[in-house]
């Protein structure tokens, strides 16, 4: 029996999936070649291919630009205090409304910065927060 799992597992997890691997790292190589990511550390190229994967949600509120509100604006003070509230889920997946990514980019956290800006509508009851994923800006009416 053991030598009958070790086989079927062995199978499973290398030879059905031999051919497969082989073309999809052909055409990753044809992409991306080898000698590019020799430059990095395991750990860096993870970090490049994969994103920050730990966040430091204070370093994010303390990064933010703000355009038509202060800092000390009630309604930026009620958004961090909700937000610092949420699930480490909940926050991800503002991250992706915010950024289209629940991870920071591979560069440092401590350069990531987004924008919240007052979208100076006429009756803010009536509009919903926006995001523009291209330049990392919230708009979050009053």
């Amino acid at each position: 029996r053991k030598e009958y799992v070790d086989l079927f597992v062995n199978y499973m997890f290398n030879e059905s999936v031999q051919k497969p691997f082989e073309d999809f790292m052909e055409g990753f190589l044809r992409g991306c070649p080898a000698r590019t990511w020799k430059m990095f550390l395991p750990e860096e190229l993870q970090i490049v291919l994969q994103g920050h994967t730990a966040i430091d949600w204070y370093l994010l509120e303390k990064n933010v630009r703000y355009r038509q509100y202060n800092k000390s604006d009630q309604t930026i003070k009620d958004f961090w205090t909700v937000f610092h509230k949420l699930s480490e889920k909940k926050k991800r997946m503002f991250l992706a409304f915010l950024s289209g990514s629940d991870r920071i980019p591979h560069y440092q956290l401590e350069c990531f910065t987004f924008y919240i800006e007052n979208p100076q509508v006429k009756n803010p009851d009536e509009v919903y927060p926006r995001a523009i994923t291209c330049y990392l800006i919230l708009l979050l009416p009053r």
